[in-house]
């Protein structure tokens, strides 16, 4: 009998050609979770995993025990028999003797010749194909066109996209083409691909498509940790509703309990009305990573560092700061390139104008910043301190609400998290999520002036900066302990 313990041993000896596909499928899927054997952790930790797992076993100790050798042998004629039945008929419809059909579903709603290959990650070359057939006929400008380009150029610089790959051609093909767009283009333009290109793009296009069980799983893991995420949560139980009616995945998938515990989760959530955030736990994340396949901590935004390092090591390591200078760095000093700040001071103290000011000199400086102004909202009264601090730049952004995707922005501002309604549990799932970026929280103050909200607030950040009295703030945080400026001068 085939276990967890001799599974490795026992399926050398197994010919994996005569396995039906859902064995086989059931085998990557081991191969996958444990890390090609090396480490059982996520199955003892993930119960969805567990539980596919197991089936999967029950399975093939069926198929082994049931199967003789001549019936495996008799399998395989059969299906070679088939498959020279089915070339035969290719080949009478291309020559016009016999019309084309369209093959019903059988119960395992197995792709047909005809249609795509189920698999369960698109290839990165056909992500960036099918990014560049969307352009056709859209008008784009310089960013847009640079963003794709150091995309493109990123995923080959880390061999995501290799010389040897299948679409070796095309790529370069898109990369000489935005690049020549680029250099001659001006503020705009309408893209246009040749007909003979779209074609054949497209073409490759649709001979894949992702398992609908993968595709509703990325969009769970997508929901993870952030706010407003209701609505969105609801759309993906009446989607799963939907594929599990129509039987697009059936009993026996190999992604079924994990779906099973993600659809659970999500009626939780919607039932739940005290809880803002869809939290997937940890040890679920690691679990759908042995399943999809995927960097799931990159998508908690959970950075692997050691747990224990030698002082000597950890002496000599570089951190990465912002490079602050002026009057910013009289009152903050250098902080490290993803820190996190909280701002809070009396009503009309200066905390809005010291903080547009901030955003102002992070947008000239130092990247993309995004300013929610929930307090105000986009109107007149935050229109006035922009001009008056004259911060207006490409490079900033305001908001009149927190948006789904983060990914843009290097410095967010919630202004303010009492507005936005935000817990310190969801603050920092926002950072875990987003470990690369740094934030800074605007606050509400009492009538005796301290901020409103939890003293985990006040602990959880790296920086803290009060505006005691107009025109004045004052740091007490961890970069420069007592420095301050004035807010209007």
């Amino acid at each position: 009998m085939i276990t967890i313990d001799n599974y490795f041993n026992k399926i050398t000896s197994l010919d994996f050609s005569s396995l039906p596909e859902a064995l086989k499928k059931g085998h990557e899927f081991v191969l996958k979770a444990t890390n090609n054997g090396s480490s059982w952790v996520s199955y003892h930790s993930s119960e969805a995993i567990k539980k596919t797992v197991d089936m999967y076993l029950t399975k093939l100790n069926e198929f082994v025990s049931s199967t003789t050798k001549a019936e495996k042998k008799q399998t395989r004629k059969n299906a070679e028999r088939n498959q020279h039945n089915e070339i035969i008929k290719e080949t009478m419809r291309r020559q016009g003797v016999t019309k084309s059909v369209k093959s019903k579903k059988n119960d395992d709603d197995i792709p047909t010749e005809d249609g795509p290959q189920l698999v369960e990650r698109i290839p990165e070359e056909l992500r960036f194909i099918r990014r560049f057939v969307n352009l056709n006929g859209k008008t784009k400008t310089k960013d847009d066109l640079l963003r794709f380009i150091n995309g493109l150029q990123k995923a080959i610089l880390e061999k995501r996209i290799r010389k040897t790959s299948a679409y070796a051609a095309q790529v370069k093909y898109i990369q000489e083409s935005l690049i020549k767009t680029f250099n001659s283009m001006k503020a705009k333009i309408k893209l246009e691909i040749n007909t003979k290109t779209l074609k054949e793009f497209t073409d490759l296009l649709g001979g894949e498509k992702i398992y609908p069980s993968i595709q509703l799983l990325k969009k769970y893991i997508n929901l993870n940790g952030k706010v407003g995420m209701k609505e969105k949560a609801m759309k993906l139980v009446k989607q799963m509703e939907t594929v599990a009616k129509k039987r697009k995945v059936r009993k026996g998938d190999v992604y079924e309990a994990p779906l099973q515990q993600a659809y659970k989760n999500l009626r939780e959530f919607i039932n739940d009305k005290k809880q803002k955030t869809l939290l997937i736990e940890q040890r679920e994340l690691n679990g759908l990573e042995g399943v999809l396949g995927c960097a799931c901590n990159q998508l908690s935004g959970i950075d692997k560092m050691p747990a224990i390092m030698n002082s000597m090591d950890f002496a000599n390591m570089q951190f990465e700061t912002i490079g602050l200078k002026g009057k910013w760095f009289d009152l903050i000093g250098d902080p490290s390139s993803n820190f996190t700040a909280m701002v809070f001071g009396k009503p009309k103290m200066g905390k809005s104008y010291l903080c547009i000011d901030f955003a102002g000199y992070l947008a000239r400086n130092h990247g993309k910043v995004l300013y929610v102004a929930k307090e105000e909202g986009l109107d007149m009264t935050l229109q006035k301190k922009l001009n008056d601090k004259d911060v207006a730049h490409p490079n900033l952004y305001v908001a009149s609400v927190l948006p789904e995707n983060l990914s843009p922005y290097d410095f967010i501002f919630f202004d303010s998290v009492n507005r936005l309604g935000l817990s310190p549990e969801d603050l920092n799932r926002l950072k875990t999520l987003n470990s690369s970026k740094s934030f800074i929280f605007i606050f509400q103050t009492t009538k005796l002036g301290a901020f409103r909200g939890a003293n985990t607030f006040q602990h959880d950040v790296d920086v803290v900066i009060e505006v005691p009295e107009q025109g004045k703030a004052v740091q007490m945080g961890r970069f420069n302990q007592g420095g301050e400026i004035n807010i209007f001068h």
